[in-house]
């Protein structure tokens, strides 16, 4: 296990920026999560992380010792990729066992760690096939396995599930983390699927454009989003953000307006997540109409026409109780709105919602 730390960090590509100057660190034992969309310069961390990619300026630490210049095979990390990169012309055993070259370990040790690393995977009955004649989800033990079998200090894994089914992905995703409790392995995680990083990782670092936009627990970023970027990246089905014009107290969406607690002047964006809007029949909410309804199993998600702007409502229902192009009101829970600056894009943390007109 290890301590991880970047210090200033950065990767440019001729005249590109693919990673701006970036300070992070990674508790021994720590299961990360390096969250965003494709092109955000999480890869590029993973690399840099891996020795496969220098940085342009800083350094990387591990256990306070800077390894920028150490190669990557001597700085004892696992790599699991996207792809799992298998050798199609070796079977399963020589598959894991080949890291174990580069350290030159003895023939009858490496073969112990072999069966040690397919037991803790769960593929010791498959250590003389091909990978091909394996299914997805037991070429990606493999890769795991070769991953865990030189006892790294650092495990990175590099989009590992994306390949795989749902059913499946859900299963792995349980096993992995199960696993790195178990070893307590210092584990970072590249992934854009949020599902991934909020139920495996213990933080989330959340990168936007080259930059880390929040680090946190998942449910800090779930329900304290720094930037518009983290809520609309961060929940399924999306946050719902209506644009306005704050003026005193006041806040006005499209044909309706919102009081504020506090004066405020300028363009805001309102934030407020589908689970935390009810609908009702009681008048004292705002006056919607049913535009779409979308059973989802244990829950219904409405798309509702209102006043302020059109709105998703995610209901715990099993059957939808309204109609589409039913008349009814639905009702925010005033201490689950955001108020983001619309120009600045950062959350205004001092805004609460006292009543919609």
């Amino acid at each position: 296990m290890a301590r991880i730390e970047l210090r200033n960090v950065s990767k440019v590509w001729d005249n590109v920026v693919a990673l701006e100057p970036t300070n992070l660190s990674v508790a021994d034992g720590e299961f990360v999560a390096v969250l965003g969309p494709s092109g955000c310069g999480k890869s590029t961390t993973l690399f840099i992380l891996a020795g496969i990619y220098a940085p342009s300026k800083g350094e990387v630490l591990f256990d306070d010792q800077v390894v920028n210049d150490v190669e990557p095979r001597d700085r004892n990390i696992g790599i699991v990729f996207q792809s799992y990169a298998l050798y199609p012309h070796m079977n399963i055993r020589d598959n894991i066992r080949f890291p174990l070259k580069f350290k030159k370990t003895e023939k009858e040790e490496a073969m112990r760690l072999v069966e040690e690393s397919a037991k803790l995977v769960h593929i010791e009955e498959f250590l003389d096939r091909k990978p091909s004649q394996l299914s997805g989800g037991q070429q990606q033990r493999v890769a795991l396995a070769r991953a865990l079998v030189k006892e790294p200090q650092l495990l990175l894994l590099d989009e590992p599930l994306s390949n795989l089914d749902a059913t499946l992905r859900m299963s792995m995703r349980s096993e992995i983390k199960t696993l790195q409790q178990r070893l307590k392995i210092t584990t970072i995680l590249v992934t854009h699927d949020q599902l991934e990083a909020i139920t495996m990782a213990d933080r989330i670092i959340c990168m936007s454009r080259g930059k880390i936009e929040q680090i946190g627990s998942p449910k800090d970023l779930y329900e304290n989003p720094s930037s518009l970027f983290v809520a609309s990246f961060i929940g399924a089905p999306p946050i719902n953000l209506l644009e306005g014009v704050a003026s005193q107290e006041k806040l006005n969406l499209n044909k309706g307006s919102i009081i504020l607690n506090h004066a405020h002047q300028g363009k805001l964006t309102l934030g407020i997540r589908p689970e935390n809007i009810k609908i009702t029949k009681d008048i004292q909410g705002i006056k919607s109409r049913v535009g779409l309804v979308e059973p989802m199993g244990r829950e219904t998600l409405y798309v509702l026409e209102t006043t302020i702007g059109e709105l998703r409502a995610l209901v715990p229902e099993s059957a939808p109780q309204w109609g589409q192009g039913e008349d009814i009101f639905c009702q925010f829970e005033k201490e689950s709105c955001l108020f983001f600056d619309t120009e600045t894009e950062k959350l205004v943390s001092n805004l609460r919602l006292v009543a919609i007109e």
